[in-house]
């Protein structure tokens, strides 16, 4: 096992270091200095600090694969060998312990601790009193994507909510957010639109750790959680992941890298509308298709809108699952050429856009509404309204949560 870590680990870092060559001279000059000051993300804080604020108490869990320190051990272990710690439960959010699962998730028996592995992806999302019977507190450590409708977020903000009911104190180990924490994108959420895959009113991307994030939910729905952030040390909110040094281990099974990550955002709203996003295969959120497409005339539609930070080129390809599972789809493959210019939901409205009007009886446009959450903006997209002229009519409530997320930031 520690050989297989240690091999991925390996790749993850060449992998890192190939996509480097994409950046900036600039952006090269910082992922440099990042990496000569490696994150120490919660739970390498935590273990410096001998687990303290953890002695004496009966501890839940809530992690998968990507919860481990910086010798790639996992928190699992570490708690359940730390002095004073007592630790009697694991939860696994969607995609299971090992976030290698496209489908509900049974409870587990963690083979290594003998521990219960209750499933927050199963037969409930929330964990119940008998799960939670006899815990002093629940902690958090898992890698997000930095993305609304990524559903960890929902899994914290849900066990938050059943800690604060039952007065069990919950701690937040901080990961960085890997599309860092600077640029925010996309509408904000409808009120009538929260969801499993939309937990909170704000943007697509909205630049904030999970722990920052934790303490903007605690305080904004009034939960009353006795919250503890663990922050980070060597974190700022300019890094993006492949900056911090840290190896990048797949949250889910269509992130296996980074590169996959970046476009994720704005690729995976196009789903709902009926496309293939390339799901099951390496390439997941890198390419986009259905058999329906005509990838030539969509290519010259791409083209003529200049999108910035990203090109592409023709591409069939079958994807393993989602829509068009095991059959053959034409589309359009994409590479990201300048990660500072690039922006995902930009490019994903575009692509929306050209979609409906190359397709507009197969591409169901107003079936975004699922995970963009904005009925206005999909109706504008639906009249043909030009995106940069959409994203300019998001302004007044981007400032207004710009405002509201400033008084939770943690980091500089």
């Amino acid at each position: 096992m520690f050989r297989i870590r240690s091999l991925r680990v390996w790749l993850q870092r060449a992998l890192l270091a190939g996509f480097c060559c994409g950046l900036s001279a600039s952006a090269q000059e910082k992922s440099a200095q990042a990496a000569a000051a490696r994150t120490e993300t919660g739970i390498d804080v935590l273990e410096a600090q001998n687990f303290v604020a953890l002695n004496g108490k009966r501890v839940g869990l809530i992690t998968n694969e990507t919860g481990v320190n910086a010798h790639g051990r996992r928190t699992i272990d570490l708690l359940e060998r730390a002095d004073g710690v007592k630790l009697v439960a694991i939860f696994s959010p969607e995609h299971g312990i090992a976030a290698s699962v496209d489908a509900d998730v049974a409870n587990a028996t963690d083979s290594a601790s003998g521990l219960p592995i209750y499933s927050l992806y199963g037969s409930t999302r929330r964990p119940t009193d008998a799960m939670l019977n006899g815990i002093d507190a629940l902690v958090f450590d898992i890698q997000d994507a930095g993305v609304r409708f990524y559903t960890y977020v929902t899994t914290m903000g849900y066990c938050m909510e059943e800690a604060a009911k039952r007065k069990i104190a919950f701690f937040v180990l901080d990961r960085p957010n890997p599309l860092g924490g600077e640029i925010i994108e996309g509408p904000l959420l409808d009120p009538d639109q929260i969801s499993f895959v939309g937990y909170f009113a704000m943007p697509v991307r909205y630049a904030m750790t999970i722990g920052e994030l934790a303490k903007m939910f605690n305080a904004e729905k009034k939960m009353g959680a006795d919250l503890h952030v663990v922050e980070m040390k060597n974190w700022q909110r300019g890094s993006m992941y492949w900056m911090t040094g840290l190896p990048w281990i797949p949250p889910s099974p269509n992130l296996p890298a980074v590169a996959n990550l970046v476009p994720y955002p704005g690729i995976e709203i196009l789903q709902a509308g009926g496309v293939s996003v390339g799901r099951g295969t390496e390439d997941a959120f890198l390419e986009f298709g259905a058999p329906w497409i005509h990838p030539e005339a969509l290519l010259a539609e791409l083209k003529r809108r200049s999108i910035s930070g990203a090109s592409f080129e023709a591409r069939s390809f079958t994807p393993k699952a989602g829509p068009y599972a095991e059959e053959q789809c034409e589309g359009v493959g994409l590479t990201v050429t300048d990660r500072d210019k690039f922006r995902s939901i930009e490019m994903g409205l575009e692509i929306a856009e050209a979609l409906h009007k190359l397709y507009p009886r197969q591409f169901q446009i107003a079936k975004m509404i699922r995970l963009l959450g904005s009925q206005s903006t999909v109706e504008r997209l639906e009249r043909g309204d030009a995106p940069k002229q959409i994203e300019s009519g998001w302004g007044a409530d981007l400032a207004k949560f710009g405002a509201m997320r400033a008084k939770y930031l943690i980091y500089r």
